[in-house]
């Protein structure tokens, strides 16, 4: 499908009363849900990804209190942390796009992945895959997220992660997966500061973002730097509630954190030659002009950000 059309479209539904089951049934038949086994897989390995970036800065996920921000149609992640032992596990989004069905497709699924898990958080495989039986058996019956997990998972939707209305210091880790190209800037810098406030000391952020051009996957004619050739105002024609991108670099998510007092402690931004050779072709709009090169071209980012040793989270100047 043609990038614009598909921009059009989706923005047209945004406007649509009934839009929001519309494109979630358009998303079934001919979007990134069509192909659930594939998209889950891929959600898996994300999900093996974080869990080596956090293990390699000393941080677990057994016995963990975590907190995921854009739960999206289901709960790969927290389900995942909650075989592997995590404490608490708390999702929100905010809209409510979790489904019955994508819920339990979900956990069956992971009944396949119960060795990755274990592998991953260096766990007993037997007790993961009892855990994960359990749990099964609990949501196949009652369908509550909650009560198949023991309590474990919550799920809150709609809630806006910049005012969750969770007590102060009670999260080790907060985290995401590509969703952070999807929030407006102020957002973002909003979030961080409740992300001081909820985390713990020495808690942390893990954050991993796909800032590049996505309709670059359904529009093989475009790569992921396409989007750099236009202004805010001309992008705005295809920005949309469903798919809205705000074209932030790797470094900025990076750099917007560190300046709020986090330390950072992860960092993958780095250019690759084959961004490099797509930009040099790119005609890239003024707007971007004062971004050197090999920062402009990056197109993702897993980073891990700290807040320092602070009982009291609030930093000076932000409230």
């Amino acid at each position: 499908m043609h990038w614009k059309l598909k921009g059009t479209l989706q923005k047209v539904l945004g406007w649509m009363p009934g839009g929001d089951e519309l494109h979630f049934q358009l998303q079934r038949r001919f979007g990134g849900l069509r192909d659930f086994n594939r998209e889950f897989d891929i959600k898996v390995s994300d999900w093996e990804i974080m869990v080596a970036r956090l293990a390699e800065s000393g941080i677990p996920i057994s016995g963990q209190r975590l907190f995921e921000i854009g739960s999206g149609w289901y709960p790969t992640f927290p389900l995942a942390c909650y075989l592997a032992g995590a404490m608490r596990v708390v999702s929100v989004d905010l809209n409510r796009h979790m489904r019955p069905k994508l819920l339990l497709a979900c956990a069956q699924r992971l009944g396949q992945c119960v060795t990755q898990i274990a592998k991953a958080v260096d766990g007993d495989v037997e007790e993961i895959r009892a855990r994960h039986a359990r749990m099964l058996e609990k949501l196949t019956t009652s369908g509550n997220l909650a009560a198949a997990t023991d309590g474990v998972v919550e799920y809150h939707a709609p809630m806006d992660a910049t005012r969750t209305g969770f007590a102060e210091n009670q999260f080790d880790c907060i985290f995401s997966n590509s969703v952070l190209e999807h929030v407006p800037p102020d957002v973002i810098d909003a979030m961080y500061v409740e992300a001081l406030r909820i985390l713990d000391a020495n808690g942390v952020m893990f954050h991993s973002v796909n800032c590049g051009d996505h309709y670059a996957y359904v529009d093989r004619s475009i790569h992921q730097l396409h989007y750099l050739r236009y202004s805010d105002a001309q992008w705005t024609r295809w920005n949309n509630a469903f798919l809205y991108q705000n074209r932030m670099r790797a470094h900025v998510f990076v750099e917007r954190a560190e300046d709020l007092g986090f330390q950072i402690l992860l960092n993958t931004a780095k250019p690759s030659e084959l961004r490099m050779q797509q930009l040099a072709s790119t005609p890239v709009h003024a707007q971007f002009a004062g971004i050197p090169p090999e920062r402009l071209c990056i197109t993702s980012v897993d980073f891990i950000a700290r807040k320092i040793g602070r009982s009291d989270p609030a930093i000076a100047g932000v409230a």
